[in-house]
């Protein structure tokens, strides 16, 4: 299970309906958001890596996702060192997650 519904239902005061919103919001958000990483990397922008990975780790964060978020963290710095050729490998496990991530906020 990927998504700490406990810490979820925190963030959102107990809202259920704002939490359905906020999840429904990142479903849509994020296949967007990794495309934009995958570009970066490939086009050699470490700050639209380190940025846009900075961004999906506050969102995924946002429904405890604990292993999305580690990865999400490594893109980020790796994007701060400017070391893109490390992204690939925690990338893969960051879609990983997010495809856990996805089937559990769906299911809300």
């Amino acid at each position: 299970m990927v998504l700490d519904h406990e810490l979820a239902m925190g963030r959102v005061g107990g809202d259920t309906e704002l939490l359905r919103e906020l999840a429904q919001l990142f479903l849509e958000e994020y296949p967007r958001l990794i495309g934009q990483l995958r570009e970066a990397q490939q086009q050699g922008d470490a700050k639209t890596v380190e940025r846009t990975a900075h961004g999906l780790k506050g969102s995924v964060a946002n429904f405890g996702a604990k292993p999305a978020v580690d990865a999400a963290y490594r893109i980020e710095q790796l994007g701060k060192a400017g070391q893109l050729a490390g992204v690939p490998e925690p990338l893969a496990s960051l879609e990983q997650s997010l495809v856990a991530l996805h089937t559990e906020l769906s299911q809300l």
